[in-house]
């Protein structure tokens, strides 16, 4: 495989002409990307303060094989599977490129097989920075014993309540560019801008919990965050309102429920498993330190 077998873009509309079939056909393990590309196309690339993201692919009989987005200079590289050779291969032409890479996210096998070719064509330093095991839904199982309650969807009037709890799960996640974002009051910039969020209530109407799940895409939603205050914990209300969102989807007709969870969290991995998520596969990051690009987007690239 050669280096200019990959082809670049700015234009997200293009990049789903070319490759928007690749990603569909996995839609779980392509959920990243699904949802991430579908929400840099609504934005447009005229934003306010955009930064042209770029896309890229490679093709073998007219068939894509293999994809990758970068949504800003400063955000990391996310590649679906690659193989060794293909990893080998973008990065070098990444890097020909003059490509500024802070980092890269992918399955296990891939992101360390670009760190160690990133490293090996830069000189850069990979540092493992994070961590997540993905989860889709298999047979709904709900939580035994159910909590008392009800799901009800969050509405304008929530969205105080709504921002506060996501700032409290970024805390307790180390998520620090939401955290600045929402304290700047910058909330459709930030990664929860776009979610459809669900509130646990007992019976006297305390929400106790929270699930926001995406926007339908190619059959796929993905929950993200689901929290639940320290004062509530203990009390099944993550399962509940958990197994609420999930059914939703189901009902709406999603045929993709999936999830991301820390590997290091015993409580929530267990928690998923009973209620009928199944582990399809670990994701990891890394940030790439000790070198430095000046030559920003893909002028010189072999765009199509």
């Amino acid at each position: 495989m050669r280096q200019n077998d990959w082809h670049l873009t700015h234009d997200a509309d293009e990049f789903l002409a070319r490759a928007g079939a690749f990603l569909r056909s996995r839609p779980a393990h392509h959920t990243m990307a699904l949802t991430t590309i579908e929400k840099v196309r609504r934005r447009g690339a005229d934003a306010p303060g955009a930064e042209p993201p770029v896309f890229g692919w490679t093709e073998r009989g007219g068939e894509v094989h293999a994809a990758f987005y970068r949504v800003s200079a400063r955000s990391r590289l996310n590649p679906t599977s690659l193989t060794p050779e293909q990893s080998d291969t973008l990065a070098a032409h990444l890097a020909a490129l003059g490509q500024p890479l802070s980092g890269v996210i992918a399955d296990h096998a891939t992101a360390e097989a670009f760190a160690e070719s990133w490293q090996r064509h830069t000189g850069a330093k990979p540092l493992r920075t994070w961590g997540a095991r993905l989860y889709r839904l298999g047979t709904p199982t709900p939580p035994e014993p159910f909590p008392e309650g009800r799901g009800r969807a969050a509405g304008k009037q929530d969205r105080e309540q709504v921002a506060r709890w996501c700032r409290e799960f970024c805390v307790d996640v180390g998520e620090t560019g939401s955290i600045d974002l929402i304290d700047a009051g910058h909330w459709a910039a930030s990664r929860f801008g776009d979610r459809h969020f669900t509130f646990w209530e007992t019976p006297e109407g305390t929400p106790t919990s929270m699930a926001a799940v995406t926007s339908p895409t190619a059959g796929m939603v993905r929950l993200d965050p689901v929290y639940t205050p320290a004062h509530f914990r203990g009390h099944g209300y993550a399962g509940a309102v958990t197994t609420a969102v999930s059914q939703a989807a189901l009902t709406s007709g999603a045929t993709d429920v999936v999830l991301f969870a820390d590997p290091a969290n015993a409580t929530s991995n267990a928690l998923y498993r009973r209620i009928g998520f199944v582990s399809v596969g670990e994701f990891i990051g890394y940030d790439f330190t000790g070198y430095d690009f000046t030559g920003y987007g893909v002028s010189g690239a072999a765009q199509t």
